[in-house]
Order: structure tokens, then sequence, then C-alpha cells
């Protein structure tokens, strides 16, 4: 006879290993890698948006004055907020009457779910992952806010966090158009100059590039620029389980290989400071709520494997994206 309660089972496994799952979500992707050693991980509490507050403007009530003279003291309003839409991902677990017959007792039960709560939680961290490097228009437009939304390829058009970038210069972020921008295809001869000219957009004092993302095609070209004794790795992204160079003294990633999301020559220039990854507290790769899931008409169980949030910033003039 097969385990009675098999679907606690099901949510208790998922609930313990909701943690790992997560955290295994962070460590397959480069950017979310990167965001959690930043400690840009931040989970939020309620709300129908996530709302990433930013600085728009500077005082103009600064200035230099001289004696008794008398100081500005306007009302500023130099604060808003980008608001981006809470998105919702799931992968249901299952187990049918026949697999608990033949897995008898809790044990081989539990055998049987923790193999498949792994498969749960690599499909979820390619889901994750796919979406980073997504434009939010997969799903019928229930995909998280991407990369390729945020940093596009023409930063004057288009709506991210419900800022319209035709209107708002400041949410515009850089790009740098291989054949339009620097007169030819991208090679091994050029892409270091390419690079130079994008990163030299998104600097402000101490505050730069410090990530970058490669697809297979730029990782190759980049590779084949340097010199031996050039390739500076950085022990850091090593230890997170990612091949890395430096350019100037940001970390190139190959984020492409096998399966990879990024389209072809392709390379986001990132600012972390400025990037957020923003789940829900209480839907982070957790069981959508206990109790137990019955088909009406069909003899299995299931528990859903479930998570909430959006990919956020509060400054895409600080990161751009490098394209033919």
């Amino acid at each position: 006879m097969g385990f009675p309660n098999v679907s606690d089972i099901i949510a208790t496994t998922i609930q313990n290993r909701s943690g790992v799952i997560s955290d295994n979500v962070s460590k397959n992707n480069a950017l979310l890698s990167r965001l959690k050693q930043r400690g840009n991980i931040k989970t939020f509490s309620g709300g129908n948006q996530i709302l990433q507050e930013l600085s728009f403007a500077e005082n103009s009530n600064a200035g230099y004055y001289s004696g008794y003279e008398t100081l500005p003291t306007g009302a500023q309003d130099v604060i808003s907020a980008a608001q981006y839409d809470l998105k919702q991902a799931a992968c249901p677990v299952t187990i049918s009457g026949l697999e608990q017959l033949q897995n008898s007792g809790k044990e081989a039960i539990i055998d049987l779910l923790e193999s498949r709560i792994s498969v749960a939680e690599s499909t979820m961290s390619n889901l994750i992952a796919s979406g980073i490097y997504g434009d939010g228009t997969a799903y019928g437009g229930r995909e998280i806010s991407g990369l390729k939304l945020q940093l596009p390829s023409n930063p004057a058009t288009g709506t991210a966090g419900g800022i319209d970038r035709a209107t708002w210069n400041f949410w515009r972020s850089q790009k740098f158009a291989a054949v339009a921008d620097g007169g030819a295809a991208t090679t091994a001869a050029n892409i270091q100059s390419y690079m130079n000219q994008l990163w030299a957009k998104m600097v402000r004092g101490q505050d730069r590039v410090d990530l970058i993302v490669m697809d297979n095609a730029y990782w190759g070209l980049y590779m084949a620029s340097l010199q031996a004794i050039q390739r500076f790795t950085s022990s850091s992204d090593a230890n997170a389980g990612f091949a890395s160079v430096k350019f100037m003294d940001a970390d190139v990633i190959l984020d492409g290989g096998i399966g990879g999301f990024m389209a072809s020559k392709e390379a986001y220039f990132i600012n972390s400071k400025h990037m957020f990854y923003r789940p829900h507290a209480q839907r982070n790769m957790v069981p959508l709520s206990p109790g137990k899931r019955y088909s009406v008409n069909q003899d299995a169980e299931v528990q859903i494997l479930a998570w909430a949030g959006n990919l956020t910033s509060d400054g895409l003039q600080f990161s751009g994206k490098m394209f033919e």
C-alpha cells in the first residue's frame, strides 16, 4: 500500500529544500550570482507592484555663497521610484497513484520525490535564467523584466519599470552597435576598441561597470584579442563557478555555453550596484499553499513549486549593451 499522506510529504520535501533551490537559482546565472555577492537580492513583503526607489535629478539648491547671502531653500522633488509588475512562475511536482503503489513506504516515496524536485529545481533555475536575458514578452507578457527589455538595442524607446525612455533621458541605458557606431562588424582586432567606447559611457567617478556577460561569439572574439599574459582571472567569480577574465576592472563572463540564453553576438555591460533581484519573501521557491491537490479525473497528486518577483533597477543609464 502506498504511503497515505503523499501530498504532505511533497510539501515538506519542497519546503525543506526551498532555501537550497532559491540559492541554486542565483548560482546558475552570472548576474544573479553577482547581485548576491553585492547584497542586491532583496525580498519584498507585499503590494501589487515592486517599487525601486531612485534619484532622477540633483538638488538645485546647491551652490556657492558669500557671507550673509540668503541661501535657497525651495522644495526639491528629486526622488521617485521605478514600478515593476509582480511576475509569477511555478513548476508542479506530481506523483501518480500507481507510483505510490510501486514505491511503497515513506522512504521510497521521498527518494522518488527528491529526484523530481531536483528536476523541478533545475527547470526553475533555467526558467529564471532565460527570463534574465528576455524582453518580458514570453508567456504572453508574464515573463520577468529581463535585460533585453531594460538594456535594449534602442534605449530611446519603450518603457521599463513604468518609466517612458522617450520622455526621460536619465532612464536610457547605453548602447554600442558595431556596424552603426563602430563602422564594421565586430572582430578580434576591434572588439577591445568597441568595448572601450561603450565602457567609457558608463563611468561616473568611481561608479562604473563591474560585470560584462557575453555570448559564445563575443566571448571567442574577446579571448582571441588577448595575449596570454593579459588574461587576468577573477578568483571570486571562479569560486562561484564561473570562468572569467578582466576588462578594465570588470569581470568578463561567458554566460552562453551549452543551452545559453543570450542571443548571438550580444554583451551586456552591467553596473550591478544599480540592479536588483526582488523575490517575494513568501513566494521564493516554496510549495504553493499547503494541503492536498488532487486531479478530479486522474489518480494523481500534485504540489507546486512557486516563485514571484522581478528583476529591477534604480539606474539604467549606468549599464548598457553591445551588439552588431
